[in-house]
């Protein structure tokens, strides 16, 4: 039906019972026997009352409603249109007076009132109950028994469309109670609908009720509390969904369509992520971006985040060329007003780095491509030296060369203490940036978080094939815990931390409780429709090298500070040995740079003389010329910047 037709129907009914309302109220007046001058009034009164009943109507926007979801809103907007008609009409009837009498008792005017309200309210409030009775009567068959798990604003919300909605994927889901632990609300009702026991009587209740599907309705609750509630439920035979947590949810507003399975995410209980989107536009609308490693999970993420914000020029660069084609296809699809520049390049390279910033004279920089996998880089120590130290050196170098304005690294938790040559660089890398901030222009800054779930190289895509084919499912360590973030999360907070910086700081990211990745395996599994242990192995492995039970936030001589964003703090920065670093870069940045993992770790140690305090390596003096290495300073190539050697800064 069209909503010009729609309208119409309205106003014909509408006329109807207006008018049926105004002759009512006459015939109540003077008990069914209306005296002629007023029937007379009445004929007389008719047509001018009812256009000014419609055009009140109209005004408070009685004909622009669905009245299926009609409630107590719409009822007071009747109230209100009818209120201000009445108005309207007394005093048009007092211009109508002759010899100070009304033409109609001012007692039929409350009386219309009144009728006017419950003719109205009625006739539209009838469409909802009609549409209700109706979708409890089709279907009956293929009704299924709904337990909620949370009775509070969310889980009133997922009642309330439940009753509206005429059935999903087949068949009507029918709410028959809820699950909470509050013992305030046991034993009440809300919707008509009893609050039946806590969360560890849910077994109970689904054996007792014939609950077919538990929906879990507490958005913000932690994923300690969610993960218990998953293993609770998965000891049944109902399906299990869960209501998205308020960060995914845009407006407040709820929908059953919005209901779907339980996630990894949810475990981990993600806290709201707000972002101060003014801010961020700021210093990204209008302006040219470079996103290094733009075809891997962060630094695509990364792009589909700036491209939001509308930059004059987005830069994807990488040195894969199908990822970088990939996510260029995917921006160029999603923002056709936007052209992402693909580069191919290995950051690695000086002078195709400096060729790229004096071509499209980027304003702001994400360096997000590194060597990230711990195992591999223990395997391949030299390549971690020269892609996370020396391939950050090259970008920041141009960056104050070119005259960026910002400059984000993306860093790691395992930077913290580093046991593992992934740390241990990346560490380094945070150090060389934070001391070239010291006499540049540009405002390097460095954020640091810890694992991001479905990432490339995460525990969860392995987790998930491992299920997959059977088991096992691999844990290195049963007391092995990590922090994780969802990947738009940590995005999210690098870029809002690229607003706050002001040059030299090392953002740290709130992430959360760590968690156990024996617990995140187990809940996988049940998430999967297994029983871990019996069903599908869980294999403890070992610790692999480099790897620490637990992950840190700080060094040991770093504090921590406060920003304007409660999720994001600053590390005061400790102190640099300036002259060492400029020997490494020296040493790292020769063309024939190669070494042994004992000489690497050397090398190392003169920047982070505890790492890998428990091998027997030869410590260099750092007071030295020279660095107890198999290469000499005055043999290794120069590494300039605009403003001189390291060791001159």
């Amino acid at each position: 039906m069209s909503h010009f037709k729609r309208i119409l129907i309205l106003m014909a009914v509408d006329i109807v019972l207006v008018n049926a309302a105004l002759l009512l109220a006459l015939w109540f007046r003077f008990e069914g026997a209306i005296p002629p001058k007023y029937i007379a009034s009445y004929q007389h009164l008719v047509a001018i009352f009812t256009v000014i009943r419609l055009g009140c109507f109209y005004a408070f926007g009685l004909y622009n409603r669905l009245w299926q979801y009609a409630s107590v809103g719409e009822l007071v907007n009747i109230v209100s249109a009818v209120t201000v008609g009445t108005v309207v009409k007394i005093a048009y009837l007092h211009f109508q007076m002759e010899g100070g009498v009304f033409p109609l008792p001012r007692s039929v005017i409350v009386l219309s009132w009144a009728l006017n309200i419950i003719f109205i309210g009625g006739s539209r409030l009838s469409w909802r109950f009609f549409r209700g009775y109706k979708l409890k009567t089709v279907q009956k068959q293929e009704m299924v028994r709904v337990l909620i798990v949370g009775a509070g604003d969310a889980g009133a919300a997922v009642v309330r469309e439940l009753k509206n909605h005429n059935g999903h994927n087949g068949y009507q889901r029918v709410p028959i109670g809820f699950a909470d632990d509050n013992p305030a609300k046991q034993k009440l009702q809300m919707f008509g609908l009893p609050v039946l026991g806590r969360r560890q009587d849910i077994p109970r209740l689904v054996e007792n009720y014939g609950v077919k599907e538990i929906i879990i309705a507490i958005p913000s609750a932690p994923g300690r509390v969610i993960r218990e509630i998953v293993d609770i439920c998965s000891a049944t035979s109902a399906k299990l969904k869960i209501l998205p947590g308020i960060y995914e949810l845009i407006d407040g507003r709820v929908s059953v369509n919005q209901i779907r399975e339980v996630q990894v995410e949810d475990l981990l209980g993600r806290h709201p992520v707000q972002v101060d989107l003014e801010a961020m536009a700021g210093y990204l609308a209008g302006r040219a971006v470079l996103v290094t490693g733009a075809g891997g999970s962060i630094g695509a993420e990364l792009c589909r985040q700036v491209a939001r914000f509308g930059p004059r020029k987005l830069v994807l660069l990488g040195h894969g060329e199908n990822s970088i084609y990939d996510i260029h296809q995917e921006l160029k699809d999603s923002y056709g007003e936007l052209e992402p520049a693909p580069v191919v390049a290995d950051i690695k390279d000086l002078a195709a780095i400096e060729g790229v910033f004096a071509k499209h004279c980027p304003q702001v920089v994400f360096h997000a491509a590194a060597h990230k996998h711990v195992p591999l880089m223990e395997e391949n120590p030299v390549e971690a030296v020269k892609n996370n130290i020396l391939g950050t050196w090259n970008l920041a170098r141009a960056a104050d060369k070119y005259h960026v304005e910002n400059f984000v690294l993306i860093s790691t938790d395992k930077a913290v203490n580093p046991t593992s040559f992934m740390g241990a660089t990346k560490r380094i890398a945070e150090i060389a940036v934070q001391e070239l901030s010291r006499s540049s222009k540009t405002k390097f800054s460095a954020v640091r978080f810890g694992n991001v779930l479905a990432s490339r190289g995460s525990v969860v895509p392995l987790f998930k094939k491992q299920i997959a084919r059977g088991g096992p499912v691999t844990v290195t360590h049963p007391d092995m815990t990590r922090y994780f973030m969802t990947i738009p999360e940590a995005v999210q907070l690098v870029v809002q931390a690229g607003a706050l910086a002001r040059g030299g700081e090392v953002f740290i990211l709130d992430m959360g409780e760590p968690v156990k990745v024996v617990d995140l395996a187990r809940s996988m599994i049940r998430l999967s429709g297994f029983e871990p242990d019996e069903e599908i192995e869980i294999l403890f492995t070992g610790i692999r090298p480099g790897e620490k039970l637990y992950e840190e936030i700080l060094t040991n001589d770093e504090g921590i500070g406060a920003t304007l964003h409660q999720r994001i703090f600053v590390a005061r920065p400790d102190g640099t040995d300036a002259k060492a670093l400029e020997m490494l870069l020296l040493l790292a940045g020769r063309h024939s740079f190669t070494a042994t993992e004992e000489e690497v770790v050397v090398l190392l140690r003169t920047i982070l003389p505890d790492f890998r305090v428990d091998k027997q390596c030869l410590i260099p003096d750092k007071g030295s010329e020279e660095v107890a290495f198999r290469y000499k300073p005055d043999a290794a190539r120069p590494v300039h910047s605009a403003h001189g050697t390291a060791a001159a800064r």
